[in-house]
């Protein structure tokens, strides 16, 4: 949240936590001086996946790439049970691969978004979001053997090619053959036949994949209830606290139902449901106190109340509203189409905040709205606009060189006024205290074991900080209607 605002933010760059293939898997009859990290020979160079990746050519395209897609994502996170356990996974699969003698390095990325995806020569991405999904090692063996299976087949390369083309006869389209309808509808098909060939790899790489997991020992079903739980995700994404929908895995790897039942078809080829191995145990271990949802950077969601421990600020939305911690600002929608926008933005102390409300950026304003205000002992101004379909109110806060926004909207065709609510938000506005702070912390994945009477309500009640508490257990725990807890067994909860 509040990316916009972050001259108040020093966000340092996080280095790469990557895991890379076992070095025995790279190495036939490998001696305790390559396992100690070092090749035999006068070089003594390093052995990692950088110099074992050096001479492929693919590699260069995932080097360019790596940092954008960091910024992109949060950083890498950090876990050394986690690495372990990922690493574990990684090797098994690699050394049934069709492309053996191939490195492979994954990189955690420090973000709820639920993705997972490659980059030509062996650079496998996976978020923590999509971890904390994941029910045992035998689903996120299959996330990672489908990216794998990209790898084999060079779809990174082949797609690469592909756009370059499609960019060239756009700009032939655009350029030479504006006014030709013909030339238009041309280069439309050429963009569905580029879609039509992206889904063909989707396809391809998950039988590469299943085929893989199945080679592994694992249980190859795994791939299709994943594929079943993203699909339940996706209508309670928000709940993870994930910034960007265009980040999951779903804006790049549809989950259609048929999707799911060729997934079936081909774990059918490995035997019966209950082959293979699941592993639910070891990975539920791995990721027991994996960070969960936001951290503070983005600031925290707890229920209908909005933290920022750096910025040191929180505020509540009424009964009924869900807020929602994107990049660009803090949205929370409720009943009746109503919306709340939350953000900040730098403003000299020398500009007043009636200057600023006048300055143009609200459009339709009313100015013989504004009012200025007092937020417990915060300088503040109040005004009303209408755009379209929507009545709006805004209030503006003065926190040292910064100003925070609240803009509420309403439909114009709803009798309510927005400035109650908008007065209820902005007014639970305030600093927090060094305490406050201080007591601040982020929610994280726990494994904890069901007792005798525990039932998906009890359990549930243990979570904190997030909204739907029974619905978000079930979907971290794949339990689906009429599912009952078993005493014994371990299961995930949310909590700090």
């Amino acid at each position: 949240m509040l990316r916009a605002a972050a001259s108040l933010l020093a966000l340092s760059a996080a280095g790469c936590t990557s895991i890379e293939k076992s070095l025995d898997d790279l190495t036939p009859n490998a001696g305790s001086e390559v396992r100690t990290g070092y090749l035999p020979g006068p070089s003594r160079q390093p052995v990692t996946f950088e110099n074992i990746q050096a001479a492929d050519p693919q590699s260069s395209i995932a080097r360019s790439q790596h940092p954008k897609i960091l910024a992109a994502y949060g950083g890498a996170y950090s876990d050394p049970k986690l690495e372990q356990a990922l690493a574990g996974i990684v090797g098994k699969l690699a050394t049934v691969s069709d492309d053996p003698a191939r490195a492979y390095r994954i990189t955690i990325l420090n973000s709820p978004n639920v993705n997972a995806f490659a980059l030509p020569g062996g650079y496998l991405y996976i978020t923590r979001g999509l971890l904390a999904l994941a029910n045992d090692s035998a689903e996120v063996a299959a996330v990672i053997g489908h990216e794998m299976g990209h790898v084999t087949a060079n779809h990174g390369i082949e797609r690469q090619k592909r756009e370059e083309a499609a960019e060239i006869a756009g700009r032939v389209v655009s350029e030479v053959l504006a006014s030709d309808a013909a030339g238009q509808a041309a280069l439309a098909r050429g963009r569905l036949s580029l879609a039509s060939f992206s889904r063909q790899q989707e396809l391809q790489a998950d039988v590469l994949g299943i085929r893989h997991i199945g080679r592994a020992g694992y249980d190859p079903y795994a791939a299709a209830r994943f594929l079943e739980a993203m699909e339940d995700y996706s209508h309670i994404r928000n709940a993870f606290q994930a910034q960007d929908a265009s980040l999951d895995f779903l804006a790049s790897h549809p989950a259609a139902p048929q999707r799911i039942e060729l997934a079936r078809q081909h774990a059918r080829n490995f035997g019966a449901p209950g082959v293979g191995e699941a592993d639910r145990d070891r990975y539920l271990a791995g990721i027991d106190g994996m960070l969960f949802g936001d951290s503070a950077v983005e600031g925290y969601v707890r229920g209908r109340r909005f933290y920022h421990p750096g910025l040191g600020i929180t505020f509540e939305v009424p009964d009924g509203f869900v807020i929602d911690n994107t990049a660009e600002a803090v949205l929370a929608t409720g009943p009746g189409d109503m919306a709340i926008r939350f953000d900040g933005v730098a403003l000299p102390a020398t500009t007043s905040l009636i200057d600023y409300v006048n300055s143009g950026w609200i459009g339709g304003l009313d100015p013989t709205s504004i009012r200025r205000e007092k937020i417990g002992n915060l300088d503040a101004v109040s005004a009303r606009a209408r755009g379209g379909e929507y009545a709006f109110d805004v209030t503006v806060i003065r926190v040292g060189g910064q100003v925070y926004r609240f803009l509420t909207a309403l439909p114009l065709s709803l009798a309510t006024s927005p400035v109650s609510v908008a007065n209820r938000v902005a007014g639970s506005f305030r600093r927090l205290t060094e305490a406050e702070t201080a007591a601040l912390k982020p929610l994280r994945i726990r494994i904890v074991t069901a007792s005798a009477g525990d039932t998906i309500q009890t359990l549930s009640n243990r979570m904190v900080g997030i909204d739907r508490k029974a619905e978000m257990f079930k979907l971290l725990n794949a339990l689906g209607t009429g599912a009952v807890i078993k005493p014994g067994a371990k299961y995930k909860i949310v909590a700090e």
